[in-house]
């Protein structure tokens, strides 16, 4: 598994780099469109990245759970979740890389 997480400076530096911004400026587009894509998925709206993946909001209802360790029934309760559903663009560079890392015996 990779160990290098991407980070946002590491998407800043990406822009600064690709696009000519300055470097406050690329980290300045950065957090204003994750902070756009934040709030579209906070107001319940589905944000649908094309060749990405949609992110959306899912209410769960209650239901019993039990406590693996003691075997004992626990309600969860109702809460909000957010999901991710990859594009089938991504799902099939993600088997590509997958394979050339298997090829090379990593």
């Amino acid at each position: 598994m990779a160990s290098k997480t991407l980070t946002r400076a590491d998407l800043a530096e990406a822009v600064y780099r690709k696009v000519g911004l300055s470097r406050t400026e690329s980290a300045d587009l950065v957090e204003m469109v994750l902070q756009e894509m934040s709030d579209a998925v906070a107001r319940g709206e589905a944000l649908k990245i094309s060749s990405f993946a949609t992110f959306q909001l899912r209410d769960k209802n209650e239901r019993i759970g039990r406590n693996p360790k003691t075997g004992e029934e626990v309600p969860i309760t109702p809460r909000r979740v957010i999901s991710f559903k990859a594009s089938n663009v991504l799902k099939n560079r993600v088997q590509v890389g997958h394979e050339i890392r298997r090829a090379k015996g990593l």
